[in-house]
């Protein structure tokens, strides 16, 4: 069965983004990036709330942009043709390899392990994390630790009344002094 991962950068107090919505604090250095694109490959689908969509919508156009390195190029040659479900009651319409959920989030994890398919199923925005999460559908929590307290803002974990245990299989600290963090869920 596939895998639901939730994958995102915090800064050390436990925040994707800042009390004012800035997220600069995280932009990967050469190393980080490398490990990103490592990181994607393992991932069959993504699914994404509508706010991490419109932000990933800059990798849509980025190979024709000239001051792209080599590895940013890669990036977008794999994120591009990643499917991806998008969860929004907003949008209308999505772009590239991107298509509106359906049905509800819990209906289309199940749906997804049903199908055949390699690599693991992506959920990408800490809302959408959060509804999965409380549904119990949450196998592993993969978090790249910036050395940086932002004092509040949007938290990377899913606040919810009830404890979850985890079992810690990878760590990785790069030259930046961020450090990867990879936990499975202990069933």
């Amino acid at each position: 069965m596939r895998s639901v991962t939730y994958s995102m950068s915090a800064s050390l107090d436990g925040y994707i983004v800042g009390p004012d919505g800035g997220f600069d604090w995280s932009a990967p250095d050469e190393e980080v990036f490398r490990f990103h694109i490592d990181q994607i490959q393992e991932v069959g689908v993504h699914l994404l709330g509508r706010r991490l969509y419109e932000t990933m919508l800059y990798w849509e156009t980025a190979d024709q942009d000239p001051t792209f390195d080599d590895s940013m190029l890669e990036w977008a040659a794999l994120w591009n043709p990643l499917p991806k479900v998008v969860f929004s009651t907003t949008l209308s319409a999505v772009q590239g390899n991107a298509r509106l959920a359906s049905g509800g989030l819990v209906e289309e994890i199940e749906r997804l392990r049903a199908e055949p398919g390699e690599g693991d199923i992506a959920v990408g925005g800490a809302t959408l994390a959060a509804e999965a999460a409380a549904s119990d559908l949450i196998d592993e929590y993969r978090v790249v630790v910036y050395p940086v307290l932002v004092g509040g803002g949007r938290p990377f974990f899913p606040q919810h009344e009830r404890r979850v245990d985890l079992d810690l299989v990878e760590t990785r600290t790069f030259t930046s002094k961020a450090v990867y963090l990879r936990y499975r869920v202990a069933r």
